[in-house]
């Protein structure tokens, strides 16, 4: 169509070896009428680079939320397993600041091409995003969103809404009362996820400014979670409500249990089988679904795609605010 020859417009199409402007405006011309779109698939099928992506997870053994990640990430797998891609996941201690930079270093030293992190460490995952920034390794993250220039993409919920969400739920429960905001097993000032999820829950009452609430912030590390939570039960017998940050709702359900006399609201995260136990049973009232297994998912996918398809890494998917109840958790639970 151009009257040109095959190399001259591969030449072209690939931007290599010299073209004459004659043939170059030519060859323009026709990709123009035709609207030409390389096919990425054909082309990356030729393409002998192997891109290694290594995912930064939290272990599931230890706290089983994560369990639905690994899920998603052998789904991806198994999607993009004709390409040259290999994925592999390095668990670490939740618990533990040390696991995660020690499962960092291990990560480090397989040289990446990009790293998924589930940032639930604020300080230290700063720390190692720059070290990945510096070596030219890409950085997407998952389940709590980290600011910072180096990291190309965050999926996730929007934390705030969630806990906005979660204190609408409540004040259909509740018309007035005290209410406590439970931070599980992690350190407050580390985890932004937890912060962001109590702004939004406080921020929803003091911008509606309804009246006869009180709102109480609870910390809780196992092992003592049974009696410091008893402790403060006794503290407060007016208490009305229970958000609980985490998906560890069913560690407080089952020490509501057996007391019958006390009816208390109950608001958590997360479709672990024990919360749904609960929720089954009546004792927790709402989950709030975070979708772990679709957030690891995209999280690889969009890398993937980015360096078989050269398609641009969104800075940032967020996932719906799922409510579940007794009703609707079946739907959700396979």
């Amino acid at each position: 169509m151009a009257g040109v020859s095959k190399g001259t417009v591969d030449r072209v199409l690939h931007n290599r070896g010299k073209v004459s402007a004659t043939a170059l405006e030519k060859i323009n011309e026709v990709l123009n009428v035709i609207n030409y779109e390389p096919n990425l698939i054909a082309r990356n099928l030729k393409n002998t680079k192997i891109y290694r992506i290594c995912v930064l997870l939290p272990d599931p053994k230890i706290d089983p939320y994560w369990l639905p990640c690994v899920n998603g990430i052998q789904e991806a797998m198994t999607e993009f397993k004709a390409y040259s891609i290999v994925i592999e996941t390095h668990y670490f201690n939740p618990e533990s600041t040390k696991s995660f930079l020690n499962t960092h270093e291990t990560i480090i030293s397989q040289s990446p091409d990009a790293v998924l992190i589930a940032p639930l460490f604020h300080k230290e995952t700063l720390e190692i995003v720059k070290q990945y920034d510096e070596l030219g390794i890409i950085v997407n993250t998952f389940n709590n969103q980290i600011e910072g220039e180096s990291i190309k993409g965050f999926v996730g919920q929007d934390l705030y809404k969630s806990g906005r969400v979660a204190a609408s739920l409540m004040n259909l429960i509740l018309t007035e009362g005290h209410i406590a905001i439970i931070h599980i097993d992690e350190s407050l000032k580390n985890a932004l996820h937890m912060q962001e999820k109590e702004k939004g829950f406080r921020n929803y009452f003091d911008e509606k400014k309804i009246a006869g609430f009180s709102l109480t912030t609870l910390k809780l590390k196992h092992p003592n979670v049974e009696t410091k939570f008893s402790a403060f039960l006794d503290e407060n017998p007016n208490l009305k409500g229970i958000f609980i940050t985490t998906s560890k709702a069913y560690q407080i359900a089952s020490l509501l249990a057996p007391l019958k006399d006390k009816k208390i609201a109950l608001i958590g995260y997360d479709l672990v089988e024990k919360n749904v136990n609960f929720l089954n049973q009546g004792l927790v009232h709402f989950l709030i679904h975070q979708n772990q297994k679709r957030q690891a998912y995209l999280g690889i996918s969009t890398l993937v795609e980015h360096f078989l398809f050269r398609k641009d890494i969104p800075e940032t998917i967020l996932l719906p605010i799922d409510i579940i109840n007794v009703e609707n958790a079946s739907f959700y639970v396979s």
